[in-house]
């Protein structure tokens, strides 16, 4: 019997050792997780602080900056694109420099039309009328009419030509204005024409039944331009050696008075 116990009490000693012998490790292993860690027991739900990483900016710029301030992408600092030219230069109100001017130059073109145009009157645009008149005696009125649609210039004095004329009559020196006739559309101008002398003193009479009036250019005795051949009475008009012409005037009473 006393031999019995002995061995029991040995059994279950050597059982409790063997306990605290794996309890031991147990408790060795986890000491060493946690000063592997540094901060004790890992929590498994908490993968990151949110204090320490930087968020990713979202695809619609809306993203943490690293700094903490709210960042805008590619946008500027209002939030909104700054608006530029082909050349990346910057122009106000999203407008490029070769836009405006492009405008200002439609601007400057609207404001110059082609009546506006200063021409030449000839032929081509007016319209040539003569008339014999009582006063003064032996003289004809020309009348040139603008019905073009520019204004048109009256240079120097007319170029006439009676038939088949070789000569020109020569102008009156004393008739030329201080400034260039200028016709707007629907405006006239005019000269006067001595057809011969009053006293007979004048040589080399005819009747004439065909005019040519010819226009001159920006140089005396130069081409204006296409000629006007007026209609004459059906008598036709008497001139000699006097002939003579006015400069163009810019009214019927310069014209027949000069």
């Amino acid at each position: 019997m006393p031999a019995f116990r002995t061995t029991h009490s040995t059994g279950s000693a050597r059982t409790s050792r063997t306990f605290a012998s794996a309890a031991a490790i147990a408790l060795a292993a986890l000491a060493l997780t946690a000063c592997q860690s540094g901060t004790g027991t890992k929590d498994e739900g908490a993968a990151t602080t949110s204090g320490t990483v930087a968020s990713t900016p979202s695809a619609s710029g809306t993203g943490k900056a690293q700094d903490g301030t709210s960042g805008k992408g590619t946008q500027g600092a209002a939030g909104q694109d700054s608006p530029q030219t082909a050349g990346g230069e910057k122009t106000a109100g999203g407008k490029t420099a070769d836009r405006k001017a492009a405008s200002g130059d439609a601007k400057k073109t609207s404001g110059t039309s082609n009546s506006d145009s200063r021409v030449l009157c000839n032929g081509s645009n007016t319209r040539v009328t003569v008339q014999p008149v009582t006063r003064p005696l032996n003289h004809m009125l020309i009348t040139v009419r603008n019905i073009g649609s520019k204004t048109c210039d009256l240079t120097y004095y007319p170029i006439l030509r009676f038939d088949e004329m070789q000569w020109a009559p020569t102008a009156w020196k004393d008739s030329q204005p201080q400034a260039v006739v200028t016709l707007q559309p629907g405006e006239s101008g005019y000269a006067g024409a001595l057809l011969s002398a009053a006293d007979g003193s004048g040589d080399g009479g005819d009747t004439g039944h065909r005019l040519v009036v010819a226009f001159q250019g920006l140089t005396p005795n130069s081409d204006g331009g296409a000629s006007a051949v007026p209609s004459l009475p059906a008598k036709g008009v008497y001139y000699d050696s006097s002939l003579r012409v006015t400069y163009w005037q810019q009214t019927m009473a310069d014209a027949l008075n000069s």
